[in-house]
């Protein structure tokens, strides 16, 4: 656990029981504050009063007594509207946080600044391949023997972690949630991997997710910048953060696109990770043969991570060596099974058409099963993709609208993942690759993308007389 500083013996109000939340709570107290604990939730609030948390109605909270709001990453606190509880808070003149800020208030004490190798930080952001990149970063790290956690959005929550031994490093996944919020960023080293549409209505619109994970950047001030320059507003971020074009403390990262010019740039093409300084190439990694990292999008994310290990000063075969070894995550791109000449791909992850798109073109003769809770424009994005599938099974609220946006092309409304794996499986041939890449939020009928994932894992190991 991570003590909160900079509160003791004051009130800070906690907003949302979830696993962050609840661990807000304890790390508030572990630091000395006296948390108010709520939650609009019944069974959210039962939980936390079972980890013994007392709970205060924040609907009777005494502002003028509260020293800072903290709240969960999923609670609305502009746009489309405020909470209700934020919203006092903010009218009270009372601080609005979250654990993120209060995790980088509280990192750094006075014994990890007198370490001869204090611990680092590295975020994390972007719009896809934030997990991958993480757990990339920290499998590279520990492969090398460095000592190593991962937290954030994925795996712990930040302040559960262990306080940092000498030499550590931190690797956090930050969605834009958390990032738009926090009130302290200041990782050592900042990743930026794309951007595309996604929780537009949460943001404000494009401009407001942009600005969201811009400030890691802007506002962190990272001593180590490492920025995906495929899109637009990478371009010009990666620019805004460079002194000059030969500015090594920002590396321009790319999947798809040779990089130019006198700075530090990575990129991937034809399967081929290479790093350019100064003009020249000092370093060139095959990433075809690794499984852990199929397709365009997971070579931008082996850049990315390929580039914090040389930034902490691994060599490039030892960080190819560790690449080799990654076994990718669940849910994302992952590899459930291959038999009778068919794969079987899990990429529940893949909530919107982008993501979904990456997963297409990591793939050929693709049997796709798509759907759920569709987002804004659907999958008519996806339309110069769909030469690369063979037929699209539907699940899900969107099946129906998704199968108006295909059109002519082959399709078959399931409704259920269950149904959809079947036909899949029941009509592919040898070559073929059934791939669960639904390009819909889960919400419809799965509480999150995991429930989805191990659904369609259940269904294929059923239809192929596996338990």
């Amino acid at each position: 656990m991570i003590p909160v500083q900079g509160y003791a013996g004051r009130c800070v109000a906690v907003l949302g029981l979830g696993r962050s939340g609840l661990a807000t709570c304890h790390a508030l107290a572990a630091g000395g504050a006296l948390p108010l604990a709520w939650d609009d939730s019944p069974d959210a609030r039962a939980r936390a009063e079972a980890e013994g948390v007392a709970l205060h109605d924040l609907s009777r909270a005494d502002w003028s007594q509260v020293a800072a709001l903290v709240s969960s990453p999923g609670i609305a606190h502009l746009y489309p509207e405020p909470n209700r509880h934020i919203a006092a808070a903010l009218a009270a003149g009372v601080p609005v946080d979250n654990d993120i800020g209060l995790f980088f208030r509280s990192f750094a004490t006075a014994d990890t600044m007198a370490m001869d190798q204090p611990p680092k930080v590295v975020a994390v952001t972007g719009s896809n391949g934030k997990s991958t990149t993480t757990a990339l970063i920290h499998h590279i790290l520990t492969a090398l023997g460095r000592p190593c956690q991962m937290a954030g959005n994925i795996g712990t929550g930040v302040l559960s972690i262990t306080p940092p031994v000498e030499g550590e490093v931190v690797v956090l996944e930050l969605s834009s949630y958390q990032t738009e919020l926090a009130r302290a960023l200041t990782p050592d080293i900042a990743v930026f991997t794309n951007l595309s549409p996604d929780h537009l209505d949460r943001h404000g619109g494009m401009g407001g997710y942009f600005a969201a994970k811009r400030r890691l950047f802007a506002e962190g001030g990272p001593d180590r910048a490492v920025i995906g320059v495929d899109e637009p507003e990478g371009l010009f971020m990666a620019g805004q953060l460079a002194e000059a074009a030969e500015d090594a403390r920002v590396i321009r990262i790319s999947s798809g696109q040779k990089l130019a010019g006198p700075g530090w740039n990575i990129f991937a093409r034809k399967g081929f990770l290479a790093e350019y300084r100064a003009g020249r190439q000092v370093a060139s990694i095959d990433l075809r043969a690794m499984p852990g990292l199929p397709g365009a999008h997971n070579h931008q994310n082996a850049c990315a991570a390929y580039a914090v290990a040389r930034s902490l000063g691994a060599a490039p075969r030892v960080i190819e060596d560790a690449m080799a070894s990654f076994t990718g995550l669940p849910h994302r791109s992952q590899l459930v099974a291959e038999a009778g000449g068919v794969r079987y791909i899990n990429d529940s992850k893949a909530t919107n058409a982008d993501s979904a798109a990456k997963a297409l073109q990591a793939f050929e003769r693709i049997r796709w099963i798509a759907g759920g809770l569709g987002k804004d424009g659907g999958i008519t994005a996806l339309a110069q993709h769909l030469d690369r599938v063979t037929k699209a099974y539907l699940i899900g609220h969107s099946a129906r609208d998704f199968a108006l946006q295909l059109g002519e092309h082959p399709h078959e409304v399931c409704d259920t993942i269950e149904q959809a794996t079947a036909r899949a499986m029941a009509e592919a041939q040898t070559g073929d690759t059934v791939l669960l890449a639904p390009a819909a939020a889960s919400f419809d009928q799965f509480p999150d993308f995991e429930a989805r994932g191990s659904a369609f894992i259940a269904a294929v190991q059923a239809g192929l007389g596996r338990t």
